[in-house]
């Protein structure tokens, strides 16, 4: 797990003088990151399981580019943005908040430890109003409490009654579908959570991907033939028409957390799972985004390469065997009533954070998904061997009766006569009986006379 943030360069030029934002790009922070399956219990005869996703990170010093407790990043003060836009609307609260603000210090943006960022902090903003709202965390972090926990229990289909349902989502947190969105296709539980699919894939095929951070599902499509350790793979990626606009996808209507907050291609504003913060949702530096995201922030270059989300997965066995998942999280900031520290400011969707979770099969697995695919290969070609084998047998057959047939033949052919310089006195001899009667010895029995060749018999 790969992190990247963007740290602010301009903060003062930006807030005060409506100058445009300017941020640079500081990472990777890297971690590697166990995923286990926990309390893995079967249900309804083995055509379902139970399982919980439990997430653990450990920090890859050699792998990053700083230390995560020193270094310091200037971002948007994410925790003053969600308090601001809960209470908008209301005079008595924005100024109350606007004066909390100000005695402790809260600014539009802060800085902030890498770890801090990540894992958390206590937010003195939050703490003031955890007391009149303990439903409110006086702790932040983009990561808090996903350190060695889970999202929920997940019930999958095991693929036992229909194949292509194998790992497929039946409920999360007990629901089978979710309540965040404005449609129910919206708020459909698709696919599976993304480790695990149905072998036999077809290239003409979407896969759905349901993902709890994005709280919805999502889908990918084939894209072209990889090749992974050997191994034959699909890459399947999502298309445009995922993030796509109301305009460019109708289908996407029902993300729209209002019609007035309906924003363009390339974004999703998840907000309504975020407990309201304005959070919005995005691959690295909005690729497949529209051009005017791109332009606002300065220090934006959306690279296929970099910021491409895909799976490449063997279509026979359905293995994962590599995949890049690309995430970027922006806030929505803009002009807020009540707070003047906002007046100067335009909607603005700016970036944070982006994400690389990334996974190549090992050389062990590898070996493993070669000899299945021998053995599938052998089993779904057994037919053909056995009718080669009949075909060589037959042809042996064939070949081994012609050549008797041949040498009976030729020994029909054969003459068996006496040659004219034979002097052999035995071919000279022949038998008869001694009269028409054979005599028959008392002792001996039956016996028989030999006698000259055509001398007549006495």
């Amino acid at each position: 797990m790969e992190f990247f943030f963007f740290n602010m360069t301009n903060v003062i030029a930006f807030t005060e003088e409506g100058a445009k934002p300017e941020v640079t790009q500081i990472g990777p922070y890297t971690y590697r990151e166990y995923r286990n399956k926990d309390n893995v219990t079967m249900v309804e005869n083995g055509t379902k399981v139970s399982a919980y996703n439990s997430k653990s990170f450990v920090f890859l010093r050699e792998k990053s580019v700083g230390d995560p407790a020193v270094d310091n990043i200037t971002t948007v003060n994410i925790p003053a943005w969600a308090v601001m836009n809960k209470v908008k609307g209301s005079f008595w609260k924005t100024t109350m908040v606007s004066i909390w603000m100000n005695s402790f210090g809260s600014g539009l943006f802060t800085t902030r430890t890498v770890d801090e960022l990540l894992w958390g902090y206590e937010d003195p903003l939050l703490a003031r109003v955890s007391q009149t709202n303990p439903d409110v965390e006086k702790i932040f972090g983009l990561m808090y409490k996903k350190n060695g926990s889970h999202s929920g229990e997940f019930i999958y289909r095991t693929g036992q009654q229909n194949y292509m349902e194998y790992g497929h989502v039946e409920t999360w947190k007990g629901k089978s579908e979710l309540n965040f969105w404005t449609s129910n296709q919206s708020n459909s539980i698709n696919g599976s959570d993304g480790s695990a699919f149905h072998p036999l894939l077809e290239k003409n095929e979407r896969i759905y991907i349901f993902t709890p951070d994005l709280c919805r599902s999502i889908y990918m499509e084939f894209e072209k033939d990889v090749e992974v350790k050997g191994i034959p793979a699909y890459r399947f990626t999502p298309p445009r028409s995922v993030l796509a606009s109301k305009e460019e996808n109708p289908a996407n209507e029902g993300f729209c957390v209002s019609p007035r907050e309906c924003l363009g291609t390339g974004l999703l504003k998840v907000s309504p799972c975020r407990k309201g913060a304005p959070v919005v949702a995005s691959f690295p530096h909005f690729y497949l985004g529209e051009d005017k995201y791109v332009a606002a922030i300065g220090g934006m270059s959306p690279q296929r390469e970099h910021h491409q989300t895909f799976l490449d997965l063997n279509p026979t066995t359905g293995v994962i065997v590599r995949a890049n998942k690309r995430a970027q999280i922006n806030i929505l900031i803009n002009r807020l009533t009540g707070f003047p520290k906002t007046r100067l400011l335009n909607d603005t969707i700016f970036p944070v954070m982006f994400l690389n979770e990334s996974v190549v099969i090992d050389d062990a697995s590898a070996a493993r998904v070669h000899k299945l695919l021998l053995i599938v290969t052998l089993v779904s070609n057994f037919p053909l061997i056995i009718v080669g084998l009949g075909a060589i047998m037959l042809a042996v057959f064939i070949i081994l009766l012609l050549w008797a047939r041949k040498r009976k033949n030729e020994v029909k052919r054969t003459v068996f006569t006496k040659p004219l310089y034979a002097t052999s006195t035995e071919e000279d001899t022949s038998y008869s009986p001694v009269s028409d009667k054979e005599k028959e010895d008392s002792q001996n029995g039956t016996y028989i006379g030999l006698t000259e060749k055509n001398e007549p018999q006495t």
